[in-house]
């Protein structure tokens, strides 16, 4: 007899646990927690201060690149257009960043044409060569000048992942290079139903 109100009392704990918020399930590598990827201050292409907070209530997915960039900017770019598309009216729930590493060629002017032809809601960060090195320093990112045929004709090599925040502000998933847009949709959306929490 104590055997069966046992089992039936560790019957009831797993189903009430079952009931319970499931934590979702990322396509991404779930970073919660993690301890870098905190904030940043930067300007966006239009001249505006920015910081994490300024986009609180949305997904805030963020990427590290340059507008010269051949290959590894623009399919992101594109992959994260084709994300917007697939999310319908959540797109609305987002935002997009894009940070340049090369702000010495990257002038508010260029990011202003070249990030928002992707999609006209994705913002260009920019900030001096600290304030750049201090954003990369903090979410981990290398980037790093490769000579070209003249002095202005560098290209910079990069670190190529993509970072999504909770509509709270908090680092969630690290989306690595070339998983397509079903993939950031898929976590974007886990987010976005998330309940709100403390």
């Amino acid at each position: 007899m104590h055997f069966l109100r046992a089992t039936v009392t560790a019957l009831l704990v797993l189903a009430v646990a079952a009931c319970g918020p499931a934590a979702p399930k990322f396509q991404g590598s779930d970073v919660t927690g993690i301890g870098y990827g905190r904030d940043f201050r930067l300007t966006d292409h239009t001249g505006k201060p920015r910081t994490l907070a300024d986009f609180r209530g949305k997904v805030v997915v963020l990427f590290f690149g340059y507008t010269q960039c051949p290959d590894v900017c623009p399919t992101t770019l594109s992959e994260l257009a084709a994300t917007m598309q697939k999310l319908g009216p959540d797109a609305a729930r987002v935002q997009v960043l894009f940070v340049t590493v090369d702000p010495e060629r990257d002038t508010p002017d260029l990011l202003s044409r070249y990030v928002p032809a992707f999609n006209a809601s994705f913002l260009g960060l920019y900030g001096d060569a600290a304030a750049t090195a201090e954003t990369a320093k903090e979410f981990k990112i290398l980037y790093q000048k490769q000579p070209g045929s003249t002095p202005g004709a560098y290209s910079v090599d990069h670190s190529a992942g993509t970072y999504v925040f909770d509509p709270q502000g908090r680092l969630r998933v690290y989306e690595s290079y070339a998983q397509g847009p079903e993939v950031f949709a898929h976590d974007i959306r886990a987010l976005l139903a998330e309940p709100v929490r403390g």
